[in-house]
């Protein structure tokens, strides 16, 4: 017995030596594999590390803290503009649908805000947050509340609504065949003005069995639909209530972002050319500044005489021959209590200008 433990021993320690001789070749190559993952992480370090040192800078070199110079001083002081802007935010905020912070703000500026204002805002989000939710219920009680003012608007959305939940209940399958039958009672106010898309609905009916995801109708089944309804719920809502789909603190902002670089660069012109009488009033802009067509809400007209645009001090004056030109310039054309059209030769008395209003 003793003779055979001693011819298994040399045995042993040869396989503890072959072990460690692995294990020793597999640490050196996991140290090796650790090592140029290191070095890899610290390139790619270095290289995000250049990136954001540069970000600093160039904030620095295209952003400019200072914009006093192109804003007016004294344009909060007076506390009913400070009211107004105070009663923006907290629309906003209600359009956001930040009912608490807008509560807060309330407290902390003095505001008080109707509650025949604050309703509607409560109302709307609440369908919002639904339609979010993928509950139609809501909305569809809302919308036949409001049928009749929606049909003067030549509004479609109680169709769009029935229509979205007419294919909520294809998704169910053939198990909602009957339901979605019945439910297909509420196309029938609509049967004239979209008896093409209620054919389509209807026709879908015939491949519940098969799914309709595997028919020529899986264009129905289109998710970017619920994103649609809630815009059109938005502005056919904001309609009603007399109010832009936009929140105008959102529209005053977007557009100061676009007008402030412009308005930057050109008061930095003026104070190297020391044109000091280019830009004297602040409540005009030296130049026009394209906001693009999405900023577009009301009509505005330039004086083709003095090429500005025209203000509640300067208006739109119209002639009797039919051109139209500024107050200003009408009064500077006006020699002897005469006033001779620029663009025709028709002569007439200036008090027989009337203002236009756009």
């Amino acid at each position: 017995m003793v003779l055979n433990e001693r011819m298994i021993d040399p045995c042993t320690h040869w396989v503890q030596d072959a072990d460690l001789s692995v294990l020793s070749q597999t640490m050196a190559q996991c140290c090796k594999n650790i090592k140029e993952t290191v070095q890899l992480l610290a390139s790619r370090h270095k290289d995000i590390h250049g990136s954001v040192s540069k970000v600093g800078k160039a904030i620095d070199r295209n952003f400019d803290a200072e914009v006093s110079a192109v804003v007016a001083e004294t344009v909060w002081d007076s506390p009913e503009r400070q009211k107004y802007l105070s009663e923006t935010i907290v629309e906003h905020l209600y359009r956001q649908g930040m009912l608490s912070v807008a509560e807060d703000l309330c407290q902390e500026s003095g505001v008080v805000i109707d509650m025949s204002m604050k309703q509607p805002f409560l109302e709307l989000n609440r369908i919002l947050e639904a339609l979010r939710m993928q509950d139609l219920r809501p909305a569809l009680e809302w919308a036949v509340t409001n049928r009749q003012r929606l049909l003067d608007l030549n509004s479609t959305l109680e169709f769009k609504l029935h229509r979205l939940y007419f294919i909520s209940l294809l998704n169910g399958g053939i198990t909602n065949q009957l339901e979605a039958l019945q439910y297909a009672r509420h196309f029938q106010p609509f049967a004239s003005q979209h008896q093409r898309d209620i054919q389509i609905l209807m026709g879908s009916l015939v491949y519940l069995r098969h799914g309709i995801e595997n028919s020529p109708y899986r264009s129905l089944l289109e998710t970017n639909q619920w994103a649609d309804i809630c815009n059109s719920f938005t502005r056919d809502a904001c309609a009603l209530l007399g109010l832009s789909v936009e929140s105008p603190l959102s529209v005053s902002f977007a557009s100061g972002c676009m007008a402030l670089p412009v308005l930057m660069n050109i008061k930095q012109v003026i104070e190297q050319r020391q044109c000091s009488g280019v830009w004297t009033h602040k409540d005009e802009l030296p130049i026009e500044i394209d906001l693009g067509k999405k900023c577009w809400y009301h009509s505005v007209f330039a004086c083709p005489i003095l090429r500005q645009q025209t203000s509640e001090s300067n208006p739109p004056m119209k002639l009797i021959c039919g051109h139209v030109i500024s107050r200003d310039a009408l009064n500077k054309l006006t020699n002897a209590g005469k006033l001779k059209c620029p663009y025709c030769p028709m002569e007439q008395n200036p008090s027989d200008a009337k203002q236009i209003f756009f």
